[in-house]
């Protein structure tokens, strides 16, 4: 890997960033940055904007219910723009949080002229802190992989996987076993389908990680005792990323019983990277299923994905209330599919009775129900009756309507409006380095 960008070189490319601002104008020594043991855990639940947090708060708790999103204090509008696109996308969105810098449209953990770029998870991970991978989607997907790999092409997946492990983390727990087996090898979930003949499943335990592949083996590890841990759930995703109709054509679950979720992931690796560095430990964390389930306009998976990017952040936020060098932060790159979210009265939307297929202008609605295969569904409920549906505006990501929040260690610094280069930078700040 090579050494950081000269600034001189992308500063025609990036925002000025607010911590730099800070530093500039001699107001850093405010901020909390003393020597103490100190964690950032950044989660990224992909391609979600307001609407997506809306839906899943309206189901599960109703309108005047709270998401552990709406328990993070400091809040900010996120700018999407890249080196050469309005939106993001997911992988040069995660190379801004990553690295902060803004690349090229597909560059998966390469500058704008294709050299690799560094990580504040490597810059972490060399000055002694603990460090962690958590995905519901296949551990090689950009919101992790691009944090510790550079490749060409992000269908590369053999070669993010062999990257990923090579680069030591402490935790890496997600889908995509095939990804770490040669072709024909049976593993848990599947045959792997690497060409070059490596088993990463057994350099992993060579290198001294343990190594689970569902629920139950995770939940049983003890944090007092393990030190390395790899945890490959699925053969690709632990979910199905499909319209609702096709899952209940082809009788398949929004999410495999047996893979844990995102935040059972989550808990299990602050209990393992916390016990391990004096220093503390950096934690990238991501819920895929907020974009793929919205990308494919399915509103049960979109909720429900939501709801488990949720826990994931309740499970953080009660760490840092108990370890208060912590910093918690989460931000997506894109709004994934362009959700909006239709209401009205009983009369006017009945509960049990099938909504209309488009809109007045035309936008695919989607209810609760289709997995029954009742299309378009009937309307969702929240806890106190209120009737609502999901519109879609498209089936890919768009580029407005992002919000970063946080709580803790330096959270002050996600306020107004900030650059999704200013992820990379308040969580590289906060653990000082």
């Amino acid at each position: 890997m090579t050494s950081k960008l000269d600034i001189k070189k992308i500063a025609l490319f990036s925002v000025l960033s607010i911590t730099f601002v800070l530093v500039f104008a001699g107001a850093a020594s405010a901020l909390n940055t003393n020597s103490k043991e100190r964690n950032v855990i950044f989660i990224h639940p992909d391609g979600t904007a307001q609407a997506h947090y809306t839906a899943a708060r309206l189901l599960h708790y109703g309108p005047d219910g709270t998401l552990n999103w709406d328990r993070l204090p400091h809040v900010a509008v996120y700018k999407t723009h890249i080196f050469d696109n309005l939106q993001s996308g997911s992988v040069a969105g995660a190379v801004a949080h990553a690295s902060g810098i803004k690349t090229k449209f597909n560059y998966y953990g390469l500058t704008p002229d294709k050299k690799p770029l560094r990580t504040v998870l490597e810059d972490a991970r060399d000055a002694g802190f603990a460090t962690g991978l958590v995905n519901s989607g296949t551990i090689t997907e950009p919101g992790t992989g691009v944090f510790v790999a550079n490749v060409e092409s992000r269908k590369d997946h053999a070669e993010i996987a062999k990257q990923i492990l090579a680069s030591n983390v402490d935790v890496i727990l997600g889908g995509g076993e095939k990804w770490f087996l040669p072709k024909g090898v049976k593993g848990k979930h599947g045959e792997g389908v690497r060409e070059d003949g490596a088993n990463l499943v057994e350099q992993a335990k060579a290198a001294g990680y343990a190594v689970v592949y569902n629920r139950e083996e995770l939940l049983r590890i003890s944090p007092n005792t393990t030190t390395k841990l790899l945890g490959l759930f699925a053969e690709h995703h632990t979910f199905n990323d499909k319209p609702e109709k096709y899952l209940y054509e082809n009788n398949l679950p929004l999410y495999w019983d047996y893979s844990p979720t995102v935040a059972e992931m989550t808990d299990v690796a602050i209990k393992i990277l916390s016990k391990k560095s004096d220093k503390g430990f950096a934690l990238m964390i991501e819920e895929e299923g907020t974009d793929n389930f919205p990308n494919k306009n399915n509103a049960e998976g979109m909720i429900e994905a939501v709801k488990r990017a949720d826990d994931s952040i309740g499970v953080a936020l009660r760490f840092a209330q108990n370890n208060d060098n912590t910093l918690v932060i989460t931000a997506a790159d894109t709004n994934a599919g362009g959700p909006a979210i239709l209401t009205g009265t009983l009369d006017k939307m009945p509960p049990g009775q099938p909504l209309s297929a488009t809109d007045r202008n035309g936008a695919p609605v989607d209810g609760v129900g289709q997995l029954q295969g009742n299309v378009p569904g009937v309307p969702f409920l929240t806890p106190c009756g209120f009737p609502f549906a999901v519109s879609w505006a498209t089936l890919s990501d768009e580029g407005g309507g992002i919000v970063a929040r946080a709580y803790g260690l330096n959270a002050e610094l996600v306020s107004g409006t900030i650059d999704n280069t200013d992820i990379y930078r308040i969580m590289h700040f906060s653990l000082g380095l």
